[in-house]
């Protein structure tokens, strides 16, 4: 095991040996602890006051012992971490290939998906590329296999929209709409990361991928053993990753009660506090779009291609306040949608022309808007920091006052902006 020192933390080649298959089916012997396993692990050992890497330690059977209990068999632990060899030839395989190893310990684990799945979260993210764009969030572009040319070409559209703003998009790296996302927002020079339910190893050394990946404008990963083919419980469980890194989720196509793309969105639309969900909306009236609309999902303009895509959805996101996003679907029809942009752009218009402009008084004032709109949902300080691209000190200096002014509430070491009409004539950023 000393041999992996320099590549991994004790704590990660620990959840490694206790969780992770090396290429093997998960019923092969001993069979790797699952989510639900190791959270039960992870827990007694933190009421020992102890971490994954300790059991690495040569006394490690009296710790074993002491942690696994009745509901976890300490041989079965003990077995898995005997798997010193196994982990070394699959580390070297898979350094060689370019991937990386994060587990739920390590401080560059995206912070978004411990937020948001909690224990949930996977112990182990394999990956490749640009670790830093795990932290960036952006748009979540998803939808169905098998879709229309329509259906892409609105995709491509979006994504491009996407990159020239400066939109991340994120996806789930499947063919039809996941990878068409991925790839034209690359292609016009933005970032992307897909979260991949299979083929990591393949994905990594993939020609459609290598430009983006050498430009830093990549990053592929999976909870799932790099080796692993298609499965669909996996595929399944996948939305849930593409959901937590992502700000906002646009579904471009979805079938009605059925299919990986139904069941993200309408999981993500029942948790109480949960991202927006966006539907695109198409004349073709799309059954299982409609059915999301139903269910609370925003719809999506069907050509969006003469707007900030940001500042339209904050406008429809300031509407949902005030009713519930449900209630505010059913409202607004396509024709509602044309009317409500027409209206907007001309008030813009006239506003242009009427009013003088008004600067702001400080670098503070003038980033207030933009800082309140990054935290509509909880964010720590140096999440802020890579959204607004400025140093942590001068972050932590604009938070600190927002916080005096009571426009941001903070928690441990959580932002969150706090309701009210002043926040949302801040929040406004026309």
């Amino acid at each position: 095991m000393a041999t992996l020192t320099h590549i991994l933390k004790p704590d990660a080649q620990a959840i490694l040996l206790l969780c992770a298959s090396f290429g093997q089916t998960r019923q092969a012997e001993p069979i790797p602890l699952n989510l639900g396993e190791y959270n039960l692990l992870a827990r007694k050992l933190q009421q020992e006051g102890l971490r994954p890497g300790d059991l690495l330690a040569s006394d490690r059977k009296s710790l074993i012992l002491s942690a696994s209990g009745e509901d976890l068999n300490s041989q079965r632990i003990l077995q898995l971490l005997e798997r010193g060899a196994m982990l070394a030839i699959a580390v070297e395989d898979w350094t060689n290939k370019g991937l990386w190893i994060l587990s739920r310990s390590d401080e560059a684990y995206p912070q978004r998906l411990k937020r948001k799945l909690k224990q949930q979260s996977p112990p182990i993210l394999y990956g490749v590329g640009n670790q830093d764009l795990l932290a960036r969030g952006g748009l979540a572009i998803v939808g169905s296999r098998n879709i229309d040319d329509d259906g892409l070409s609105y995709t491509k559209r979006i994504a491009e929209k996407c990159a020239e703003q400066g939109i991340q998009v994120i996806s789930g790296g499947a063919r039809g709409v996941d990878q068409t996302a991925m790839l034209s927002a690359i292609s016009a020079g933005g970032t992307s990361v897909g979260v991949l339910a299979d083929s990591l190893m393949k994905a990594a050394v993939s020609l459609k991928y290598r430009q983006g990946l050498c430009e830093g404008r990549v990053a592929l990963i999976s909870p799932y053993d790099p080796a692993a083919g298609f499965n669909v419980g996996n595929a399944m469980n996948r939305n849930k990753h593409v959901y937590g890194l992502a700000d906002r989720v646009l579904v471009v196509d979805s079938s009605y009660q059925k299919g990986g793309t139904w069941a993200g969105a309408k999981e993500e639309l029942k948790r109480e506090i949960r991202i927006p969900v966006w539907v695109r909306v198409d004349r073709k009236k799309l059954p299982g779009n409609q059915g999301l609309i139903e269910l609370g999902a925003f719809p999506f303009p069907a050509e969006p291609w003469n707007r900030d895509i940001l500042t339209m959805v904050a406008e429809s996101e300031q509407l949902s306040r005030s009713q519930s996003p449900a209630r505010v679907a059913k409202q607004l029809s396509l024709n509602d949608l044309e009317i409500i942009e027409e209206k907007s752009n001309a008030t813009l218009d006239r506003q242009n022309k009427e009013s003088k402009i008004k600067l702001p008084k400080d670098a503070y004032e003038a980033i207030l808007p933009l800082l309140l709109y990054h935290l509509t949902q909880p964010r720590e300080d140096n999440e802020v920091a890579v959204l607004l691209d400025v140093a942590i000190g001068q972050t932590r200096s604009w938070l600190k006052k927002a916080v005096a002014e009571k426009l941001v509430k903070k928690t441990k070491n959580v932002y969150v902006s706090l309701e009210g009409e002043e926040q949302l004539k801040l929040l406004s950023l026309n």
